[in-house]
């Protein structure tokens, strides 16, 4: 099985942005982790961030007949992008969406989430573990080939 775990702008500074709400641990951390985690599934990964809309569609679009699904961070564009969402069913890839802190305790306009309605599942609130979770929910609902 192939995943792609595509993460959205601002991911790239995790460790430095805002760290008493994502964390202490920067984004390299974060795809070690998810890599490791892979591995360990014996599943392969692919890891994209991108601080550009388009560049996100753009890789969900491309994971298509590629990736057997997808694990989506997609930052404050949860929140507006309808085109994420549109990709997302374009592709017909099972997804899911993380989020490393829980957004729906926090404003409340991060309580909004486009992408949620192409997703098999959301995860928020377990920090970098909530990849994982994932990955291992993926794993659990994509048919072996």
């Amino acid at each position: 099985m192939h995943f792609l775990v595509l993460n959205g702008p601002n991911l790239n500074m995790l460790g430095i942005r805002e760290p008493g709400i994502y964390g202490p641990d920067t984004y390299e951390t974060l795809c070690d982790r998810v890599r490791r985690h892979a591995e360990s599934r014996g599943v392969t990964v692919e890891l994209y961030q991108s601080n550009h809309e388009g560049d996100l569609v753009d890789a969900i679009q491309r994971a298509y007949g590629t990736a057997d699904g997808i694990v989506l961070n997609p930052g404050a564009y949860t929140h507006t992008s309808i085109a994420l969402l549109d990709a997302l069913k374009a592709v017909s890839l099972p997804a899911v969406e993380v989020h490393l802190s829980r957004v729906e305790d926090r404003e409340p306009f991060r309580r909004q989430s486009y992408v949620r309605l192409a997703c098999c599942r959301t995860i928020t609130g377990h920090g970098i573990d909530g990849y994982l979770e994932a990955i291992d929910h993926l794993c659990e609902v994509v048919p072996c080939k």
